[in-house]
């Protein structure tokens, strides 16, 4: 049996395909065809609170468990998600749009995650503390207690578990609203998994909603903490409000990444990584290349051979073989033409590209790009690929720190040292040598700078606890000592 067949079986999902919710039901729309694959609930505001003071109570039970016992459910999650991971990856092709290879790499991440996370609930917890008066004094991580996720569409999956998996791992109870557009892949899934790992009933909470169910998860007071992946815009929103209620927020916001491509590198392999940064996912990834920095000397046998690249690769129904699915929805899709055409007023040159059908849209190359145009200053979000040409480092540098995000970075040349060189000049979250811009790992610090939002929040023990936990000061006498009062 399914995962989602059973979850049919034991209610979660009804005969006909929906979820209840207190503000209705919405569609799950297939972005390719426009057919119509489920119907969700839409959870309310009012759901997020009973759901917070649900999760607080729960919490506690499970906080108070071995660790053993937390890990052995993140074992179990893990699990499930390389069992069931051929339906997972069908969800992802079909509500998302992703193209089958990166469906599995979600599938396979999401695994990945819960196994580090089953390691993470024995990481050490605390340290001695030196002290001046006679008593054992420490620092120990505790819980936070409950934790808000807040997921977005582009990869539902990857971009909600790294955050779910530790907070469950070190204790906390999770409440999780993903994108409505992606509300199966992206929250029942979950749900799924972690019922059927052995999680108990109200540690978890998925309800999918709007924004204002996303600010209703921000204010609710038994959730202590939220972790935001999404635009820089909603991220400053979220910043805000959590500022009012004194909460720490962990912010994974946009980008818009630079390559640089020095004149010393083979041409073609170069390019090939370079197509890959800006069309993977059809360019819908916060890490997604979004300037080509090219030196002069190769720039325009690079745009040529970048371009060739782009008319090659085949756009349709990612459940056939294509390299490039659909834009998530029309409103996506044109903010992404017009950048394209904007930029081409402003002056850029159109060198293939620029055109689409329906929510299929080309990959698109654009030449001349000069940090005045739309594509060079915006996170696109769909598969362009801008290019930009420089003549020294330092212009590289002006270039590559011309706008205020700062989130992923790749430095092709096969001058190593002078990569590693360039890179301590330009300040961003991920700095990746000879490869383009979009890597991750779950045992490895992730996160941006500026506004690409507020540095390593996700990945790696170390980042985890900061993120997941708080640290409390433990002092413990033998005897009660005697005052002067």
């Amino acid at each position: 049996m399914s995962l989602l067949e059973l979850a049919a079986w034991q209610g979660l999902i009804h005969s006909d395909g929906w979820v209840e919710g207190s503000a209705g039901q919405a569609l799950v729309v297939e972005p390719a065809t426009g057919a119509e694959l489920a119907r969700v609930g839409v959870a309310a505001p009012s759901d997020v609170s009973r759901a917070a003071r649900l999760a607080a109570n729960a919490q506690r039970d499970w906080a108070a468990q071995p660790y053993v016992a937390r890990a052995a459910v993140l074992r179990r999650a893990g699990q499930l998600f390389i069992e069931h991971a051929q339906e997972i990856a069908d969800w992802l092709v079909r509500e998302s749009g992703a193209v089958r290879p990166f469906a599995e790499f979600q599938t396979q991440v999401a695994a990945e995650e819960c196994f580090a996370a089953a390691a993470l609930a024995a990481e050490p917890y605390g340290q001695l503390l030196r002290t001046a008066l006679p008593r054992l004094s420490m620092a120990r991580r505790v819980p936070v207690g409950v934790a808000g996720v807040i997921a977005p569409f582009n990869a539902p999956i990857v971009l909600a578990i790294r955050a779910i998996a530790p907070a469950l791992a070190l204790g906390n109870a999770v409440v999780c609203k993903p994108d409505p557009r992606t509300a199966v892949s992206g929250g029942v899934v979950f749900a799924r998994v972690f019922e059927e790992a052995g999680l108990p009933a109200g540690v978890l909470h998925v309800l999918p909603g709007d924004a204002a169910v996303g600010a209703a998860v921000v204010e609710a007071p038994e959730i202590r903490v939220i972790a935001f992946t999404g635009s820089t815009g909603a991220g400053r929103a979220v910043a805000g409000l959590a500022a009012k209620h004194l909460k720490r927020v962990h912010l994974e916001l946009g980008g818009n990444s630079a390559l640089i491509v020095l004149d010393d590198v083979d041409l073609e392999t170069a390019v090939s990584a370079g197509a890959f940064g800006s069309f993977n996912h059809a360019g819908q990834i916060c890490m997604a290349t979004s300037r080509h920095l090219v030196h002069h000397a190769v720039a325009d046998d690079y745009v040529r051979a970048l371009a060739a690249h782009a008319e090659k690769l085949p756009v349709g129904d990612p459940t056939g073989p294509v390299a490039l699915g659909p834009i998530i929805d029309a409103g996506q899709r044109d903010r992404v033409h017009a950048l394209v055409t904007g930029s081409v007023e402003a002056g850029a040159e159109l060198v293939t590209g620029g055109t689409y059908d329906g929510l299929f849209y080309q990959p698109t190359v654009l030449a001349a790009v000069t940090p005045d145009v739309p594509a060079f200053s915006s996170e696109i979000f769909g598969p362009v690929a801008p290019v930009t040409v420089f003549h020294d480092l330092d212009e590289a540098v002006r270039l590559a720190t011309a706008t205020p995000y700062g989130l992923s970075l790749g430095i092709l040349t096969r001058d190593v040292m002078a990569g590693l060189a360039l890179a301590e000049r330009i300040p961003t979250g991920l700095v990746h040598i000879n490869d383009q811009t979009v890597n991750d790992e779950s045992n490895a610090p992730f996160g941006g700078l500026g506004d690409s939002g507020t540095g390593s929040r996700h990945g790696g023990a170390a980042a985890n606890l900061e993120a997941f936990t708080e640290t409390q000061w433990v002092t413990v006498r033998g005897d009660l000592p005697q005052y002067p009062f």
